[in-house]
């Protein structure tokens, strides 16, 4: 039965992977491949020898000697306990991206677009680096992209200019959301996980993010394309005082769930759903004096519809969700018959850790970072690398910056590419090689820091 479940875990990738030429969103094998290898454990569970705890981080001794309705208690306790740490990230990446929303209903990140105010194209990609690199860090670097994509199609009207800073974007989003615990998802789930900390993150991967994010750019700025001057599109959008509000409340509400979660010692979704509570109460507040006026002016009906949390609870991206409890449950069921652990620890007999990371890293450009940091994080035991360890740093750093090489490597990627239609090829040309240059400069960076 094990080899059964492997294989699902296979197949149900390689339909991942193969997503655009199947026309098959990846959420419907995430989900089948997660029922189809809990049932194959449910099935085989009274001829698995091994069993691991994932509470203890390590092999249960004499399981097979266990009696079948213990063995059945056991599987129902990891379902919930995967199910309840999977959820916990699902809740907190839901609450996230309503704020975000929230958001983008008053039109706050046009308030970034005022930042910008030059015609130099160097200057212009410094500009929209530093953002990208900053804005990920809170709003993770997928919403980054899609904010600063949207701003550069205001002010450069030629689509060839702008697959070359959207290159670049890809870059420096995936090293901002590298450092924070809020940036990217597999840094959140390390940290939910209670491999790292808040302070201890960004205190030993803001440098090496900034390095994998730099250097690129610094180098880029050399290139032909970005020399010379642009001229501005036609642009007469305005950010609005409301608009400013609820983009500085927003950003500044998600920066602090860590600090709630340091004080209270709770875990992180509780602090989401209090900032994502303040939030919506201010942005009802707003939008019921809006229509209030409304009505006195023209006997209007708001109605339910007109709110904006409920508008932007509609348009978060459900698929995703159910794309992440798919993967993470999936590699749970793998980590509940020990296969990633003992996998874990054969591979610390053949290679260093650093060196196995760091191939994990560039792995990470060809598979989805999600499922590859949840495999990590269950094969290394506890007792060896505790919390905080350099181990599950540089994993946060080869994970989150090492699939900016191909542009399919990350959602920050992907997302670019559909916005403006970037080449793969055109990519693996022009971006990835100065992708390569950052990321590992920045692991460099990290390995001498350590040593």
């Amino acid at each position: 039965m094990e080899v059964f479940i492997v294989v699902v875990f296979v197949l149900g990738y390689l339909a991942i992977t193969l997503e655009h030429s199947l026309k098959i969103d990846k959420l419907v094998p995430a989900l089948a491949m997660m029922a189809l290898a809990w049932t194959g454990v449910a099935f085989g569970l009274q001829d698995f020898t091994g069993w691991f705890d994932s509470h203890a981080s390590k092999l249960i001794e004499g399981f097979a000697d266990f009696l079948p309705e213990e063995k059945h208690h056991l599987l129902e306790a990891t379902l919930l306990h995967h199910f309840g740490k999977t959820c916990e990230i699902l809740i907190f990446l839901i609450g996230a991206m309503t704020i975000v929303e929230i958001i983008d209903h008053f039109n706050g990140f046009a308030t970034i677009k005022g930042f910008i105010k030059t015609n130099k194209k160097r200057t212009l990609l410094w500009i929209v680096a530093i953002l990208g690199f900053v804005l990920s860090a809170i709003i993770d670097n997928l919403t980054a992209t899609i904010v600063l994509i949207t701003i550069l199609r205001k002010l450069l009207p030629d689509a060839k200019d702008r697959i070359w800073y959207a290159g670049l974007i890809i870059i420096a989003a995936n090293a901002g959301g590298a450092w924070s615990p809020i940036g990217d998802v597999t840094t959140t789930m390390l940290w939910m996980g209670k491999k790292v900390t808040a302070e201890k993150l960004v205190e030993y991967l803001i440098i090496p993010s900034l390095i994998c994010m730099v250097i690129p750019v610094l180098i880029g700025s050399f290139l032909p394309a970005f020399k010379g001057t642009f001229e501005s599109g036609d642009d007469t959008e305005q950010a609005t005082t409301t608009g400013k509000l609820m983009l500085y409340l927003g950003l500044a509400l998600i920066v602090f769930v860590p600090i709630f979660k340091t004080v209270t010692h709770l875990p992180p979704y509780v602090g989401m759903m209090f900032s994502l509570s303040i939030v919506a109460l201010v942005a009802e507040f707003i939008t019921n004096k809006k229509f209030s006026l409304n009505q006195m002016q023209h006997g209007e009906d708001a109605g339910h519809h007109n709110s904006p949390t409920f508008r932007a609870l509609s348009k978060i991206e459900m698929p995703s969700i159910l794309f992440f409890l798919g993967i993470l449950m999936t590699v749970a069921a793998l980590e509940s018959l020990g296969l990633i652990f003992s996998f874990g620890q054969e591979v610390q007999q053949v290679m260093s850790n650093e060196l196995f990371i760091l191939l994990l890293g560039a792995g990470s450009a060809v598979i989805d970072n999600v499922p590859l940091v949840a495999a990590s994080m269950g094969m290394y035991d506890m007792s060896v690398f505790p919390i905080d360890d350099h181990v599950w740093h540089f994993i946060a750093y080869a994970a989150g910056t090492g699939g900016s090489m191909l542009i399919i490597g990350s959602a920050a990627g992907v997302v670019a590419m559909g916005m403006e239609k970037i080449s793969f090829f055109w990519y693996l040309k022009n971006i990835a090689w100065l992708a390569l240059i950052g990321y590992v400069a920045g692991y460099a960076f990290m390995f001498f820091f350590h040593s």
